[in-house]
């Protein structure tokens, strides 16, 4: 049997950590390389335990420094890249947004580069882009995303995004490149970084503090477990239509408040722990993604109820307690260079 040969960049933060969880642990003809810059979202710890596992290779590297990661990646051919990485938080976007188009175009321009060399090498069957659902802009209280919906990106963060769908879909159309590009909508679930409302919310509360709230919390998400998103990755790499984009959503509506409020109730806390903020800077007011595409050609939905959802979520947070407590203490980013010297 052929072994599959996978580039994941970013495979050290949230989704994509999880998604080398899946693979690793569901298959033995797989060879895994993660490339990861370990800037502040990315935690090796996310990925230890696949160390000393012969399928699995950690590469430290930044996608936007190209001659760094050329020179670490010569020699390596991959059939499949996934491309994960980006910065990805809002408001950081906000307040310093020359990381995120570093990251997210320059770094994507890069990774395209590498990819058209695999190519034109006979090597690569297909670079799938991991993107989101805020190019898309705000909805209003009606309608969904889909995969021929406007791009109206509205913060700095979804506009390097953006930015980045429209070079992978050029290298189609210029260099005959084989991508994908996905577009997904809210992700929760385990590892993810304490910054974004689930995990930021729990470990409050943990801690014995209030939960901030944008505005009166009516802003609306479509929430999707990251184990279905990276089912629906796994689909699009295994069955997606070179050049095709494809929505991901969980069919999970709910709004910051409704999210707060079954957070709250299930660690047994009333509302006198809302702690209400001013709002953000053009937030968004709604995301829905009708995902009847991804249905139809790649036989995807997501399975996984919200309400169980992130009830075993929480409980991974309180049985991970020292996971996210290294994070807020920052000790979390001297790991890597204190065990391994790079």
């Amino acid at each position: 049997m052929t072994q599959r040969k996978i580039l994941v960049t970013g495979g050290a933060g949230f989704i994509g950590s999880n998604f080398v969880h899946t693979l690793l642990e569901n298959k033995s003809d797989i060879s895994i390389t993660v490339v990861d810059k370990l800037t502040y979202a990315g935690n090796f710890r996310n990925l230890e335990r696949w160390k000393d596992d012969s399928r699995f290779l950690f590469i430290k590297s930044d996608i936007a420094d190209k001659e760094d990661l050329f020179s670490k990646l010569e020699g390596h051919n991959f059939q499949e890249i996934a491309h994960f990485a980006a910065e990805s938080h809002v408001d950081r976007s906000i307040l310093g947004p020359e990381e995120f188009v570093k990251t997210n175009v320059l770094g994507t321009f890069y990774m395209l580069e590498l990819a058209r060399e695999l190519h034109s090498a006979g090597k690569l069957k297909v670079f799938l882009h991991v993107s989101t659902d805020e190019v898309f802009g705000s909805l209003g209280e009606d309608g969904a995303f889909t995969e021929s919906t406007s791009y109206a990106p509205n913060s700095p963060y979804s506009a390097s995004k953006a930015g980045s769908d429209h070079l992978v879909r050029a290298y189609f159309h210029t260099h005959n490149l084989p991508i994908t590009i996905s577009n997904c909508s809210n992700n929760y679930g385990p590892y993810q970084f304490p910054e974004k409302l689930i995990p930021l919310f729990v470990t409050n509360l943990i801690e014995g503090k209030k939960v901030p709230m944008y505005g009166k919390g009516e802003n609306v998400r479509d929430w999707i477990h990251v184990d279905d998103h990276n089912a629906g990755v796994e689909a699009i790499i295994k069955k997606g239509k070179i050049g095709e984009t494809y929505c991901l959503g969980g069919g999970n509506e709910k709004s910051n408040m409704e999210i707060t409020k079954l957070i709250l109730e299930s660690m047994g806390f009333g509302e006198k722990m809302i702690e209400y903020v001013a709002d953000r800077k053009g937030h968004d007011l709604r995301y829905a993604i009708d995902y009847t595409k991804a249905k139809t050609e790649l036989c995807w939905e997501p399975k996984i109820n919200f309400e169980e959802g992130l009830r075993q979520t929480i409980g991974w947070i309180k049985n991970n307690e020292s996971w996210w407590k290294n994070i807020k203490s920052g000790d979390y980013q001297e790991y890597y260079t204190k065990q391994y010297g790079k």
